[in-house]
């Protein structure tokens, strides 16, 4: 019936799992759940070995770093049934219904439940990544919907698993980012049923902006390796799209040694007490265009 696939990095996803468990035995349905940590040789590991005391649970700690695709990948090869439901490992269950109204839905290829991030964070540290995903990430059914393909992620998303197989996550992006982005544009270009519903999971662990800045350049450089490889449309990824017409108009290079001269101005304010996100475009335009 229903296979529960988390993809885990350095994360204890324990109460998850049990959350996952209580509210599948309360639908009465047949189902697994299966979490592999990607080698992070993480103490928190030690934890999430309780999870296959569980029933119908599994926890697998990968001897060798594959990256999140190949992650997702393989924990489909593993998966028995049909319909498949990835949750990220930093997601809080926060909906006693969320596996209900996943099953509501399931005669669809695909289902995006959505995230949202708390009302507030403590620490300064992780006040840019958590304006972003309030400000920026955040969206309603009806604004999802409005850009059904755009707004597709797969932190929280329920897929067919023969559409999954149609697809797969690309194996050569092995750094964080934008591997979701790329399924989607796929997905945009079949004939696969796509729903958004709102059945949001809460982001439970917010990065730095040390780790978020990271992040974000890994995303952009694997931006650019899709964009020369051809296999995204520029124009389904705004700053794809702006680089390129920065590179057209000849302008690249100017906003590469913007990067070069004021990136460490531009990174004291994004790491402040009050991060702006209007720099924080400046910081992925820049440094995009700083790229070779």
């Amino acid at each position: 019936m229903l296979s529960i696939l988390i993809p885990v990095y350095n994360q204890n996803v324990l109460s998850l799992v049990n959350e996952l468990v209580k509210q599948c035995r309360l639908c009465g349905i047949n189902f697994e759940i299966i979490a592999q940590d990607d080698a992070s040789n993480s103490a928190l590991n030690k934890e999430n070995e309780s999870i296959n005391s569980l029933q119908n649970s599994s926890f697998i700690s990968l001897e060798k770093n594959i990256g999140l695709s190949s992650n997702r990948n393989l924990l489909v090869s593993k998966a028995k049934y049909e319909n498949l439901l990835f949750i990220d490992g930093d997601s809080i269950i926060i909906n006693p219904s969320f596996i209900k109204n996943y099953l509501d839905t399931i005669s669809f290829n695909i289902v995006y439940g959505g995230r949202i991030h708390p009302l507030k964070v403590e620490s300064k540290e992780q006040k840019l990544r958590w304006k972003y995903g309030r400000l920026i990430e955040d969206k309603t059914v009806s604004q999802r919907n409005s850009s059904v393909f755009k707004t597709l992620m797969f932190n929280n998303t329920l897929i067919k698993k023969n559409c999954f197989n149609t697809i797969q996550f690309d194996a050569d992006l092995t750094k964080y980012g934008h591997e979701d982005t790329l399924f989607a544009f796929q997905v945009s270009k079949s004939n696969f049923s796509v729903k958004h519903i709102d059945n949001t999971v809460e982001h439970g662990e917010i990065d730095n902006s040390d780790t978020y800045l990271s992040k974000v350049k890994n995303s952009l450089e694997n931006l650019i390796i899709l964009d020369q490889k051809k296999q995204i449309d520029p124009s389904f990824v705004k700053i794809l799209y702006a680089h390129n017409l920065l590179k057209k108009y000849k302008l690249k290079f100017a906003f590469g040694k913007f990067y070069s001269v004021f990136n460490r101005i531009i990174y004291k304010q994004l790491n402040s007490h009050n991060p702006s996100l209007m720099l924080l475009n400046v910081f992925k335009i820049s440094y995009i265009c700083s790229l070779k």
